[in-house]
C-alpha cells in the first residue's frame, strides 16, 4: 500500500525532469518526460510509510542514514530535480497536509525566549571551530556573499558584501555600532579597522564569542572592539549605528515585535540600521522540520510581508530594500565544493553520517535558492526620513 501510494506522489510531483526509483520490493519506476534520470534506491521497506508522512524529514534522513542512496550520489541533481519540480508549483495531496501542518505550530517552534535561544544557538555555532574553517572563507564569514562578477573568489564576494553593507550604514569615524550576532567578528573588525567604529558585538555562541574577541586583540583592535557573550534584549545603550547579518532567521515569528522594538530602543534618533537575512520570495511558511531537528532548531526563513509587518507597528521607516537572489546559491556552491575537498577531515572531527548531514544541508541549501523561494533581504531602517539620503547614489560613489 505504501509502496503504491508513494508511487502516486512522485507521479503527481515529478512534471519536469526525470527520476527513476527503485522500492525496497526490487521494483522499479519512472516519473517525469526527460529520459535522462536521476537514480533513487529505497532500501528500507519503512521508507515509503516515512517519506508520505513527513517528506522533508524522511528524505534527509534516509540519505543520512544510507537507507536512501543515489546513483554517483548526484545529491545536486537530486535536490535540484525535487526543488525544480516544487519551485513549479508540483505538489500532493500528503506534501499539503505536512505543509498545514507545520505552518500550524509553527509558532510554538519558534518560541525562543532567552533561553532556549542560547541552546539553539550552541546546537550549530558551537561546534567545532575547525569544522567551519574546513568552508568558509578567511575570515570567517558565514552568510551570503556578494559577487560583482561570476569570476569572483569567495574571498572578494565576502569582502565586496561587508563593504556593500558598511555603504548602507553611512559610517563616520568615531560612531558606536552594534553587531547584533556578530559571529566570529569579521563584520565587527572590519567596521573598526576600515571605517574607525567603536563596535559592540553579541552572540549567544561560546565558540564565537572565543574565537571573535581573540580576533581583536591579536588585531590591535581590542580598544575599539567589544565582543560580548550577551542576548541584544539585555542590551539597554543607545548606538549610532546596527547591524544584523544572518542572525534574524535565528529570532522566530513570535519575536519579531520584540525584535524590532529592540533595534529601534538602541538606535540614535538619527541612525540606520542594517538587517541581512534569507528570505522567502512566497507567503509565509514553515522551516523543514529536517533542518529543525538537524540544523537550526527554532530558525526560519521570514517573508517579507510578516517582517515588515513587524517593522511597521514599531514605528522603524524602511529607507532601502534590496533583494538578493542568486549571490548564495554561488556561496553555497563555492562552501560545498571546499567542504567536499576536505570531507576526509570533517569524518575525523564527527564521523561519516555528519558529513552526509553536512552536504545534505549545503546543497539543498543551495537549490533552494536556484530553484524555489529563497532569497536574501537587505532592510535599512531609521527612525526618520531624513537620516539617509535621498538616492541610493552613495552607494555607488567611488567619492
Amino acid at each position: 500500500m505504501w509502496n503504491r501510494m508513494l508511487d502516486g506522489m512522485l507521479t503527481k510531483l515529478i512534471g519536469v525532469g526525470g527520476l527513476s526509483v527503485r522500492y525496497p520490493d526490487g521494483q522499479l519506476r519512472t516519473y517525469g518526460p526527460d529520459p535522462d534520470r536521476v537514480a533513487v534506491t529505497l532500501h528500507d521497506p519503512a521508507l515509503p510509510r516515512l517519506i508520505l508522512t513527513n517528506p522533508d524529514l524522511a528524505v534527509g534522513e534516509g540519505y543520512m542514514n544510507g537507507t536512501l542512496t543515489i546513483e554517483g550520489d548526484d545529491l545536486r541533481g537530486f535536490m535540484a530535480l525535487m526543488l525544480r519540480n516544487r519551485g513549479a508549483g508540483n505538489s500532493h495531496w500528503a506534501i499539503t497536509l505536512n505543509g498545514m501542518l507545520r505552518r500550524l505550530v509553527r509558532r510554538a517552534r519558534q518560541y525562543n525566549p532567552v533561553g532556549r535561544a542560547q541552546e539553539n544557538v550552541a546546537h550549530h555555532y558551537d561546534l567545532s571551530a575547525q569544522l567551519y574553517d574546513l568552508f568558509l572563507d578567511p575570515d570567517k564569514q558565514y552568510s551570503c556573499a556578494y559577487f560583482r562578477t561570476p569570476d569572483d573568489t569567495l574571498e572578494q564576494a565576502q569582502e565586496q558584501k561587508k563593504h556593500h553593507i558598511a555603504r548602507k550604514l553611512l559610517i563616520q569615524p568615531g560612531m558606536r555600532v552594534l553587531d547584533i550576532g556578530c559571529g566570529w567578528g569579521g563584520m565587527g573588525l572590519t567596521l573598526a579597522r576600515d571605517y574607525g567604529a567603536q563596535v559592540v558585538g553579541v552572540t549567544l555562541s561560546t565558540e564565537q564569542h572565543k574565537i571573535a574577541t581573540a580576533r581583536a586583540r591579536d588585531a590591535g583592535l581590542a580598544d575599539r572592539v567589544d565582543f560580548r557573550l550577551s542576548d541584544y534584549r539585555a542590551l539597554t545603550e543607545r548606538f549610532d549605528r546596527i547591524v544584523s547579518v544572518g542572525m534574524f532567521e535565528h529570532v522566530g515569528v513570535p519575536h519579531y515585535r520584540e525584535y524590532f522594538n529592540h533595534v529601534r530602543s538602541l538606535l540614535a534618533e538619527d541612525g540606520v540600521a542594517l538587517i541581512h537575512t534569507i528570505g522567502r520570495s512566497d507567503p509565509p511558511g514553515a522551516t523543514s522540520p529536517w533542518v529543525m531537528k538537524y540544523i537550526f532548531p527554532g530558525g526560519y526563513v521570514p517573508a517579507l510581508s510578516e517582517t515588515m509587518q513587524a517593522v511597521e507597528k514599531e514605528r522603524l521607516v524602511a529607507t532601502d530594500i534590496e533583494v538578493w537572489r542568486q549571490h548564495y546559491a554561488e556561496t553555497l556552491k563555492h562552501w560545498h565544493d571546499r567542504f567536499v575537498v576536505n570531507e576526509a577531515k570533517a569524518a575525523a572531527l564527527y564521523d561519516e553520517r555528519f558529513c552526509r548531514m553536512w552536504r545534505y544541508y549545503l546543497v539543498a541549501s543551495e537549490m533552494t535558492f536556484r530553484h524555489h523561494s529563497q532569497v536574501v533581504f537587505q532592510l535599512q531602517l531609521t527612525r526618520r526620513q531624513d537620516a539617509v539620503p535621498l538616492t541610493r547614489e552613495y552607494l555607488y560613489s567611488t567619492k
